[in-house]
Order: C-alpha cells, then sequence, then structure tokens
C-alpha cells in the first residue's frame, strides 16, 4: 500500500496536497515549491546536529535522519520533504567497501572494472536497511499532510562511482566498460537497477509519497549512449514501482539533451536543470509529464529583486505546463542564505495563488 492510499479507499492526509496535485497534473492551490539538498549545508541547524557524525552514520541513525529531513519543512514551509540519505546508502547496506570523505565525496575500495569485481553487488533486502524503514515510519507520523519524497540514485550515476572509484570529470574508466565491454557494462547496470528498486520499494512501503531517481551524472552522455547503454537500467527501476501508484520523478544534472528519453524511462515527472527553460523543456519532453525545475541556485545569492526577477521568469515560461513542481535547477549551494531560500517558497506561493 502506498502513503497515497488508505484501507477503505479514502485518501490519506498527503493525497490532497499541492505537491502530489501538481505531480499529476491536477489544479494546485499554488504552485508546489522544494528544493534539492533543502536539508543540508546551508543550514546552522542541519551543521550543528550533524557535529562530530559521518555523514554515512547520520544516513543510518532514524533520529538523526528524522530531525535533518524535517530542518526545511518547519523553516521553509516547502510543500515536500525529501527523505536525508545519499545515493551510496544501499551500496553500503549490502557490503561495499565505500567511504564519503569530506570535500571529495563517495570514494569505493575496490572499483569494478571486471567481471569477478560484480560479486560486491548482492541483493538488497529490507533488513539491509531497516533503519530507513524505521526513519519513514517516524517522519510520516511528524509530517502529516506534508508528503515525504523518497531517494535513490540511478544505476548510471552509481555504476559512475563504482568504476571510477569516486568521483570524476571525464568519467573516462566509465565510458571505456561502456564502449568497451558492453555485455559487463549491460550486467553491472542491471544489478544496479534490482538493487535501487529494492531500496525505492521500502522507502515506499515504509510510507514515502512519491520518489525521485537521481541521475547526477548522466549529462556525461549523448542521447545515442543514453538510450542503448543507460535507459533500460533506468526504465527498469522506475517500472518497478509503478504499481505503487506514487509520482516518479527523474532528474540529472545537464541533461538538456536527454529530456525526452528521461521522460520515455518510464518517468511522471521530468526534473529540469536550469540550463533549458521550461516551456522548451516541455516541448522536448512532449505531453503526458509534470516538470520540476528550474532556478539557477546561484541565484540565490544575489539580490531579493533579482531572485524575484528570475522566479518570475521560471513561473512565466511554466505557465502552460500540465503540471509544475518548483526547484532549483541543482542542489541548494553550501554558503545559501537560508533566508533566500524561505522568502523564496513564500514569494512562489504568493504570486501563484490561484
Amino acid at each position: 500500500m502506498s502513503a497515497n492510499d488508505s484501507p477503505k479507499g479514502q485518501p490519506s492526509q498527503t493525497y490532497d496536497s499541492a505537491f502530489l496535485k501538481a505531480c499529476r497534473r491536477e489544479p494546485v492551490p499554488h504552485t508546489p515549491v522544494w528544493f534539492m539538498r533543502q536539508a543540508g549545508r546551508s543550514l546552522p541547524e542541519y551543521r550543528k546536529v550533524r557535529e562530530g557524525t559521518a555523514m554515512l552514520e547520520s544516513c543510518m541513525r532514524p533520529d538523526l535522519v528524522t530531525e535533518i529531513t524535517m530542518q526545511p519543512v518547519r523553516r521553509h514551509n516547502v510543500d515536500a520533504a525529501i527523505f536525508f540519505s545519499d545515493i551510496v546508502v544501499p551500496l553500503k547496506a549490502i557490503g561495499v567497501d565505500l567511504d564519503i570523505k569530506p570535500g571529495v565525496g563517495p570514494v569505493v575500495a575496490q572499483p569494478i572494472r571486471r567481471r569477478e569485481d560484480l560479486a560486491q553487488l548482492r541483493d538488497l533486502t529490507p533488513e539491509d536497511v531497516s533503519y530507513v524503514t524505521e526513519a519513514i515510519g517516524m517522519l510520516t507520523s511528524e509530517l502529516g499532510s506534508t508528503p515525504l519524497i523518497g531517494f535513490a540514485g540511478a544505476p548510471f550515476t552509481l555504476a559512475s562511482y563504482l568504476v571510477e572509484g569516486g568521483p570524476s570529470k571525464n568519467h573516462e574508466h566509465t565510458k571505456a566498460l561502456m564502449y568497451g565491454d558492453p555485455q559487463l557494462w549491460a550486467d553491472l547496470l542491471d544489478r544496479l537497477a534490482e538493487i535501487t528498486s529494492a531500496f525505492l520499494k521500502v522507502q515506499i512501503e515504509a510510507g514515502a509519497s512519491a520518489v525521485q531517481l537521481f541521475d547526477s551524472w548522466v549529462g556525461a552522455l549523448a542521447p545515442a549512449d543514453y538510450r542503448r547503454s543507460v535507459m533500460p537500467a533506468s526504465a527498469k527501476v522506475l517500472q518497478s514501482v509503478a504499481s505503487y501508484g506514487v509520482p516518479r520523478i527523474h532528474f540529472g544534472v545537464g541533461t538538456g539533451e536527454l529530456l525526452g528519453l528521461m521522460g520515455e524511462a518510464g518517468a511522471d515527472v521530468v526534473g529540469v536543470d536550469y540550463r533549458v527553460a521550461l516551456d522548451e523543456a516541455a516541448r522536448r519532453v512532449g505531453p503526458g509529464k509534470a516538470l520540476q525545475g528550474n532556478l539557477d541556485p546561484a541565484v540565490l545569492f544575489s539580490t531579493t529583486e533579482a531572485v524575484e526577477a528570475k522566479t518570475d521568469e521560471v513561473l512565466a515560461a511554466a505557465a502552460g505546463l500540465e503540471g509544475h513542481v518548483f526547484n532549483l535547477g541543482h542542489g541548494v549551494l553550501p554558503t545559501t542564505d537560508p533566508e533566500a531560500l524561505t522568502r523564496l517558497v513564500d514569494y512562489v506561493h504568493t504570486k501563484t495563488a490561484r
């Protein structure tokens, strides 16, 4: 059963929220707003609660996950919470030797570059991530009518970290494997699709009202390579949770040339980064999808007047969309003034009130 249903067929607390209505392309009382990385480094209360706790440990403590996920909801009055986690959490949970190094990101001890390296990737079970189920239970009780968005990394981006051994600008090892051993590449992505699907199912069954699949690095690919070598695995993940009836959001960075394909992979909502205007993104994606985005996060460092002017541009470009969830075109930058985010939420709500 999803967070959108109740045993007697009556809508749950979140079903009629502005966020879920926009995802379903239904009329909304105002354009809903949430921010990628809203629960994180820009908030002083986040830095305080994380003091002395490593990133991966904080993702595995239900009390911390609950507190950090709630912080931006309390402070900014956003229309949805995003589950505090990291894309490598399911990999860590199945025993992959990795760590998140401050200032670097995920670092993998034994990169996957040969067939025998696939042995690192066993199936994920709900018991592996029992802390996720516990945290979501705590969160849904506290969130009430505010929807919770589940979170996972897409197969390509997970594969890139695993093959490179850490973050990469050029993805040279990843592309070398993808082009040089397409069967091993396909098997790697298929296994990651199974793990990611299991991770999303745990979150939905625990009470998440929607899910977002982050393909942070897939913008490094040309459309033909995406369609042939990546899209089948992403489609498998999105299809695996289709029966739950929760909205499926798909987002990547630098994916202007891939927007149509990312929607075709099975998303209900396509996230758009700040490089493509939403009206043009709608043309590329085609009908039948809501869009999410897409204010440039760097705009928030300018004056309030400039932020409002750029927000007006985003809202104007979104005026003809079937459904629109306002967001940034990437995550909140660490040194963003939290007050700028609070003002932005209020501005969008006021400006778009129906």
